[in-house]
C-alpha cells in the first residue's frame, strides 16, 4: 500500500509540510517495501491559483490511496475523494511521526476540507 506525505525535505526525517497544495514534495512510502520515493511539487510553490487541484492530480498519479498532510483545502479534497485517495490530516512535525501514527491506526480519515481556499 502507498501513503503520500506532504513534506518540504527528502527523507522521512523531513518536516512535514502542513501545506498540501503548496508543499515543496509528496514523500511516497510503500508499507510493503518499507521504502519511498520523493515526488518534487515546487511548481505549485508560487502559483496565483490551482496549486491544490494539481497537487491533487499529482498525488493521484502516484497510484496512492492514502494521503498525510496538515490541511487540505476544499478543491483538493474533491479531487482528492474522486480519486478515491483517504485523506489524514495531522500535527505530526515529522514525516516518520505521521507514519507511526498512520501505521498505528491514530489517525482518522477526515470527511471534508479543514481550510479555506487560498489558505497559506
Amino acid at each position: 500500500m502507498k501513503v503520500v506525505f506532504s513534506t518540504s525535505g527528502n527523507t522521512l526525517d523531513a518536516p512535514l509540510d502542513r501545506r498540501f497544495g503548496r508543499a515543496s514534495n509528496f514523500l511516497v512510502y510503500d508499507t510493503e517495501t518499507e521504502s519511498f520515493t520523493v515526488v518534487d511539487n515546487r511548481q505549485n510553490l508560487n502559483a496565483s491559483q490551482g496549486a491544490g487541484i494539481q497537487a491533487a492530480q499529482t498525488v493521484a498519479g502516484t497510484g496512492a490511496k492514502h494521503l498525510v498532510t496538515g490541511h487540505c483545502g476544499p478543491k483538493a479534497f474533491r479531487v482528492l475523494n474522486t480519486a478515491g485517495i483517504a485523506i489524514y490530516t495531522t500535527d505530526a512535525a515529522t514525516v516518520a511521526d505521521a507514519l507511526r501514527q498512520f501505521l498505528s491506526g491514530e489517525l482518522k480519515t477526515t470527511g471534508a476540507a479543514d481550510v479555506d481556499s487560498h489558505w497559506v
